[in-house]
């Protein structure tokens, strides 16, 4: 699969006339795409966030455009990425769900699934992951450097993830010790720890500069995942605190909780650190050339000890990471390109995580693989909307506690069912109830019943990923 598509690459070239940008830019741009982890939509403030300061991340919108219905992969992370990495929503790609610490099976990607980094590898970008990866662990085919990524620093395992204060990450397929002191909890490296020497989020932004000033005289990709500001839930468990970071910052003095001042000091300190990233750019005279995309895996946590409602973390939305309302799966979505986005757009189009594949491989002016769920955004972060491709309908599956589904039809009728295929599908009009607080399935049973055939049909099976109806 993947020689056959590397062979499609090779013709693409002929292809790539048509692109927008390509047939007037020989110059292919480079892409920096920033995933947040567990930051809910409400938590920035160019859309709306009031107590915690995002300088950086504002600017990017000014500077560029902000969609204001722009979906995640999934509600939790692994299956998230998927999608991002292999443009398929939850009824095609690999992985469906976070398989747990017990069978990483599920939870990885093979060698016949094609990768954003390995179209744009192909298209001749180096390319390099930063952070959390989730979807191979040591020794798999999943491995980010058996997924086209030539570059990896970070971790492997979600688990081990949670600890922002680890005792080791993965250079490539090495191990590099840190000097933290880690209670371990379980078999991933998961944890927390005792003597806090290094923050995980300190190196990847390290690292990042660092890759930018070596690959600057040629296109490269990187895929920035933190881990900000998912919880670190072993320290929560054991301190009640799993809002972890080196300190509060401009909140110190604030009158309130730990957790609280714990939660808006990752943002903070993650927007500080896009503001670095943002100054080497202008320092290289790159920031031309390079298309910096910023969005999060899926809704706001609530497991580190901080209230999500005194942030007010998923905006106008009902529902948070692990649901598949609005507050669980709308993530913000920003992209800046200086020179070619006009500055300060604000979209209502609406895409989400699959559509990354189609726009950046028409942005470095190749062909994504066959068989995905993803239509470009190019013409409307080029501001040509009226060239833009819409989906009819958005679909997501999730597999805890049950199986879940939802729909979006047209943009505007949400359907989902939860926890059996046996419930009654739940029906909201988006256009005119945002918070999905009235449920007008018998008001519109046509509309039902295409969803439900939707969420009959949408889906290929997967031997890995069988649903399992809640009893």
């Amino acid at each position: 699969m993947k020689l056959v598509h590397f062979i499609l690459i090779i013709c693409a070239f002929a292809y790539s006339e048509i692109c927008l940008f390509s047939a007037n830019n020989t110059e292919k741009p480079n892409i920096i795409l920033i995933l947040a982890d567990d930051l809910g939509y409400g938590e920035v403030g160019c859309y709306g966030q009031k107590l915690i300061k995002t300088p950086n991340i504002d600017r990017l919108a000014k500077e560029g455009i902000k969609f204001t219905q722009f979906y995640a992969g999934s509600t939790v992370c692994a299956p998230s990425r998927s999608v991002l990495m292999t443009g398929q929503h939850t009824g095609h790609t690999r992985v469906r769900g976070n398989a747990g610490s017990n069978n990483f099976e599920p939870q990885m990607l093979r060698n016949e699934d094609v990768t954003v980094a390995e179209v744009l590898k192909s298209a001749g970008y180096k390319t390099a992951l930063i952070g959390k990866w989730g979807l191979g662990m040591p020794g798999d085919e999943g491995v980010p450097n058996k997924q086209g990524f030539d570059y990896f620093f970070g971790y492997l395992s979600q688990q081990h993830a949670h600890n922002h204060y680890p005792d080791f990450l993965w250079r490539n397929e090495e191990m590099v010790k840190l000097p933290n002191q880690v209670v371990r909890i379980g078999k991933l490296g998961a944890g927390y720890a005792t003597n806090r020497v290094v923050y995980a989020g300190d190196l990847f932004a390290k690292e990042s500069l660092q890759f930018i000033e070596e690959n600057k005289d040629k296109p490269f990709f990187i895929f920035l995942s933190v881990v900000v500001p998912h919880a670190n839930n072993e320290r929560r468990a054991a301190l009640k605190d799993g809002e972890e970071v080196p300190d509060y910052g401009i909140y110190s003095n604030k009158d309130w909780t730990t957790p609280n001042k714990g939660h808006a000091a990752m943002i903070t300190r993650l927007d500080s650190q896009i503001g670095e990233i943002m100054k080497k750019l202008d320092k290289t005279g790159l920031a031309k050339k390079t298309i910096v995309i910023f969005t999060s895996d899926n809704g706001p946590q609530k497991e580190g000890g901080h209230d999500p409602d005194f942030f007010d973390s998923n905006g106008p939305f009902r529902g948070m990471k692990r649901d598949l309302y609005e507050g669980g799966i709308r993530v913000p979505f920003i992209v800046r390109w200086k020179g070619k986005t006009k500055p300060g757009q604000v979209s209502n189009h609406i895409g989400y995580f699959g559509d990354i594949m189609a726009t950046l491989a028409e942005l470095a002016g190749t062909v994504p693989p066959d068989g995905i769920d993803s239509l470009s955004l190019v013409p409307t972060i080029s501001g040509k909307p009226s060239l833009q491709k819409k989906h009819k309908y958005l679909y997501w599956e999730f597999h805890e506690r049950g199986f879940s589904q939802a729909i979006l039809l047209d943009g505007r009728w949400k359907g989902i069912r939860l926890l059996r295929r046996t419930a009654s599908i739940q029906l909201y009009d988006l256009k005119n109830d945002l918070g999905e607080q009235n449920d007008v399935s018998s008001k519109y049973p046509e509309i039902v019943k295409e969803i439900k055939y939707l969420m009959e049909n949408a889906r290929v099976g997967n031997p890995l990923w069988q649903p399992k109806d809640l009893p």
